[in-house]
């Protein structure tokens, strides 16, 4: 009969003990890692079973061609109405021009409650993000409430600055011109007083008709004078109302542009990080439209600013690369970049929500009311229907895109 040494089987009950205790330790912390991995990734599948045809190969490929239909679309929408500003059939004040606008004016602001607004919702309500708070307010609105509140205030603070601006420029050339008048009308009456000692000796030989004549003549330049002067007056209110029209649309351009890039950004970043054709295909489309439409509208802008050509080509070119230098910066981070995390769901739901607060309220303030409420629509009635079915068209139009993209 064999006998065991209690001594002897102290070590290999306390290895027996170790593996146990090991065993339950790799288990728990399986779990817990299956567990954490499924809560990084909660809402990898947001896009309803699309990353089942994953494909990199293929979505590098449509980046590619992404980046190139979305750079051409953006360029001939914000370069047309630059173009043709100086064609009849495109000019500013044609009807043509207040149609396409009008539409464009719609793809605005369908892309602000439609498409912004809807995708900051849905990133701040995530199931990866914690209920308390994002779930438990309504962030998104209200950060797209301030933003148009914040835009309204810059857009008073703007003009202000530009209408003192140029109210001092054009005070500046009237001193101008009135010092340059009364220089001449100076000169004048010098020549008259150095002329009559003259005329006076020759009084018995025809000079009173030469005297006649220069009295005339100074006549004729204090009439002038006092006429244009009181004719400057005139106009004043005129110039006034062409000014502050001029300061609107160069307040307008500058931050509907703030607005437009401020979300180009986040949306060629957002295709680019997609790893899936299924989701890059209809983006390619819905993108190239909203691109040349809100390049149209921009342009448009741009063009009633009348900025120099330097100006407007700079402009032009950062809106239109934009959205293509996102997708570039997407496809390079898509390796590191994870779109189901909580940082990267509250910086995408932050400024999808203030995009979505800037562009409602350029749409419509500065493009709809301006044009829909001016004088020149309320005196043609075909213009105003037409102008309503143009606004109403871009808005559905833009609005359907929702359904793919």
């Amino acid at each position: 009969m064999l006998k065991f040494n209690s001594k002897e089987s102290e070590p290999l009950l306390f290895l027996s003990g170790l593996r146990y205790q090991a065993r339950q330790f790799s288990e728990i912390m399986v779990q817990q890692a299956t567990a954490s991995m499924s809560a990084s990734s909660c809402s990898y599948d947001r896009g309803g079973g699309r990353d089942v045809c994953r494909n990199d190969a293929s979505a590098f490929n449509l980046k590619m061609i992404a980046i190139g239909a979305i750079l051409v679309s953006g360029v001939g929408g914000v370069a047309l109405p630059l173009v043709g500003r100086k064609r009849r059939f495109l000019r500013t004040d044609g009807s043509l021009f207040v149609l396409a606008k009008a539409f464009a004016a719609g793809v605005i602001l369908a892309t602000g409650f439609v498409h912004m607004l809807h995708d900051a919702q849905t990133a701040l309500t995530d199931p990866c993000l914690p209920e308390s708070p994002w779930r438990r307010f309504p962030f998104s609105g209200f950060i797209a409430m301030l933003a148009a509140l914040g835009t309204l205030v810059i857009d008073f603070v703007c003009t202000q600055v530009y209408e003192r601006k140029h109210r001092e420029e054009q005070m500046g050339l009237k001193a101008a011109a009135a010092a340059a008048a009364a220089a001449s009308n100076t000169s004048i009456l010098d020549t008259i007083v150095e002329v009559a000692p003259e005329l006076d000796e020759k009084a018995g030989a025809g000079g009173k008709d030469a005297m006649h004549i220069v009295g005339i003549r100074a006549h004729a330049a204090a009439h002038r004078h006092v006429h244009e002067h009181e004719h400057g007056h005139g106009h004043t209110n005129d110039d006034e109302g062409q000014v502050s029209s001029h300061v609107r649309h160069v307040v307008v351009s500058q931050i509907l542009e703030l607005g437009i890039v401020s979300h180009s950004v986040i949306i060629g970043l957002s295709l680019g990080v997609s790893q899936s054709p299924c989701t890059i295909r209809p983006l390619i489309a819905a993108l190239s439209f909203h691109q040349f439409f809100e390049g149209f509208a921009l342009g448009g802008c741009i063009s009633q600013a009348q900025f120099k050509n330097v100006a407007a080509t700079i402009m032009a070119c950062f809106f239109a690369i934009t959205t293509p230098a996102g997708v570039g910066l997407g496809t390079a981070l898509a390796a590191q970049y994870n779109a189901s995390s909580a940082r990267a769901l509250v910086v995408e739901g932050i400024l999808d929500s203030v995009s979505a607060g800037i562009l409602i309220y350029m749409a419509l303030v500065d493009l709809i009311a301006a044009d829909f409420l001016s004088r020149r629509m309320s005196c043609n009635f075909r213009m105003q229907v037409a102008s309503y079915v143009a606004l109403f068209l871009g808005a559905a139009s833009m609005s359907s895109l929702a359904v793919w993209a």
